[in-house]
C-alpha cells in the first residue's frame, strides 16, 4: 500500500522483551484493526492526491491544446508538441512523461533518448471529441476554475458569503456548457420523446417553450431541432453566457430561437406551454420565486419540467460515486454561487426530490412527478403541473 511510505518504520528490537512489551490478544487485534484503518484512510488520501493531480493535468493538456495536437498530428516529441502548440518544450516533456506515467498516453521508447508519445483512442474520445457522451475534460475545467477561487471560498466559508458564476469566470461557465452539450445534442430528444404526452404537447405547431438558466445555449438549439415546429426562447441572468448562446446559435435554428439576459422577471404572464429548468434551479437563491414566475408564465394546460442531478433520495453516509461527484461541485461551485445573493436558500448541488418538491408546492405548482426517463448522465426529470394541466400529480 502507498500508506505504508507515509513515515519510517523501524524493525526488531535492541533492548531485551520486558513486562510491559506484553499485552494480551484481544489488545493486539484492536491495535491491529486500528491500524488497518489508519493505513486504509491515509490510502484513500493519498488516492485522491493523485486524483488530483491527474485532473490538474489533464486542465493543462485541454487548454494548452496538447492533446488535441496529438490527437491531430499524430505521435509527437516533446519538441514536435511543443512546436505545433507554440509552447515550451521542457514543459511539455514534463507533461508528456508524467501522462505516460500514469496511463494516459502511450509511449514508443524505442529511439534512445527520443521518446515519441501518443493519444490512445479511448483517451481522444474522453479528452478531445467535444460531442462524446464521455467527453469529460469539462469536467478537470470546472474544478480547476474553481481552485482558482479558493482564498475567495474560504472566506466565503467563514462569513456566509459567497462566489457567483462570474467570479469563477470562463473555464466554470464554458466547462459546464461543454459537458452538457453531447447530451443535449444526442439524447435530449429522445429522453422527451419517450414520455408520449410531453413530445406530443411539444410536437403541436406553434408550441412556445421557455428555457430558463439555458447558458450557452446547447439544450435551447436542441430543443429547437427535436421540436421544429416550436419556438424556442432562452433566459439565462448571466449576460456572457448568453453572449455565448448568440454566438453557438446555428443558422438552422436562427429563426427559431431567441435569448434574453435578465432574470426570472422577464418571463411574460401565460406566454408558454412549457418552461424548461435545465441544471439549474439548484443554483437559485430564491428557487421559489423563480418557479412561480415560471408557472405564472404558463398558459392552461402548460407544464414546467425541470432537469437536475439525480442523487439519492435521502441523506446516507457513506454514499456512492454519484453523490460524492455533487457534492464535490456544491462544495466547491453551486452552493457558493447561490450564496452570492442573498437571501439566499443555499440549495447546494444535491438538491433532494423532497426539496424540489417543497419548492414547487410554495411555487404553487399541484403536481408533482419524476418522468420514467432513464440514463440520461447524471441527470433526473420532473414534471410540475398545476390542476389546469392535464398530468396527473406524483
Amino acid at each position: 500500500m502507498l500508506s505504508r511510505w507515509l513515515e519510517p518504520r523501524h524493525h526488531g528490537h535492541t533492548r531485551p522483551v520486558t513486562q510491559e512489551d506484553t499485552v494480551s490478544v484481544s489488545d493486539s487485534a484492536d491495535d491491529a484493526s486500528a491500524s488497518d484503518a489508519v493505513d486504509a484512510l491515509a490510502q484513500h488520501i493519498l488516492e485522491a492526491a493523485l486524483g488530483a493531480v491527474d485532473l490538474l493535468s489533464i486542465h493543462i493538456g485541454d487548454r494548452l491544446g496538447w492533446y488535441r495536437s496529438l490527437a491531430e498530428d499524430g505521435p509527437s516529441t516533446a519538441t514536435e508538441l511543443a512546436d505545433h502548440t507554440a509552447t515550451h518544450a521542457r514543459y511539455a516533456r514534463e507533461w508528456l512523461e508524467q501522462q505516460a506515467v500514469t496511463g494516459l498516453l502511450d509511449v514508443d521508447t524505442s529511439v534512445p533518448g527520443t521518446p515519441r508519445f501518443s493519444l490512445p483512442h479511448a483517451a481522444a474520445d474522453v479528452l478531445t471529441e467535444v460531442t462524446s457522451l464521455s467527453y469529460l475534460a469539462p469536467l478537470a475545467r470546472m474544478f480547476a476554475g474553481s481552485a482558482g477561487q479558493l482564498p475567495a471560498l474560504l472566506d466565503a466559508y467563514r462569513t456566509g458569503g459567497g462566489v457567483g458564476w462570474a467570479q469563477f469566470g470562463a473555464d466554470a461557465r464554458e466547462s459546464q456548457a461543454d459537458m452538457n452539450r453531447p447530451w443535449y445534442e444526442r439524447e435530449l430528444a429522445g429522453a422527451l420523446g419517450s414520455v408520449p404526452d410531453l413530445d406530443e404537447a411539444l410536437r403541436r405547431p406553434g408550441t412556445r417553450i421557455a428555457d430558463l438558466g439555458c447558458g450557452a445555449g446547447w439544450s435551447t438549439m436542441a430543443l429547437a431541432r427535436a421540436y421544429p415546429l416550436a419556438r424556442v426562447d432562452g433566459y439565462d441572468i448571466d449576460e456572457l453566457s448568453i453572449a455565448m448562446a448568440v454566438a453557438n446559435t446555428g443558422a438552422d435554428v436562427a429563426e427559431q430561437v431567441a435569448f434574453h439576459a435578465g432574470t426570472a422577471a422577464l418571463l411574460p404572464r401565460a406566454e408558454f406551454d412549457l418552461v424548461f429548468a435545465f441544471e439549474c434551479v439548484h443554483d437559485l437563491p430564491d428557487p421559489v420565486a423563480v418557479l412561480a414566475a415560471a408557472r405564472n408564465s404558463l398558459r392552461p394546460g402548460g407544464m414546467t419540467i425541470v432537469m437536475d442531478e439525480a442523487v439519492a433520495d435521502e441523506f446516507t453516509a457513506p454514499g456512492d460515486e454519484t453523490e460524492r461527484l455533487m457534492y464535490g461541485f456544491s462544495l466547491f461551485v453551486c452552493l457558493p454561487d447561490g450564496m452570492s445573493h442573498q437571501p439566499s436558500a443555499g440549495t447546494g448541488t444535491v438538491m433532494r426530490p423532497h426539496t424540489l418538491k417543497h419548492y414547487a408546492t410554495e411555487a404553487g405548482f399541484t403536481g408533482f412527478e419524476i418522468l420514467p426517463i432513464e440514463g440520461f448522465g447524471f441527470w433526473r426529470f420532473y414534471r410540475l403541473t398545476t390542476s389546469t394541466t392535464p398530468a396527473a400529480a406524483g
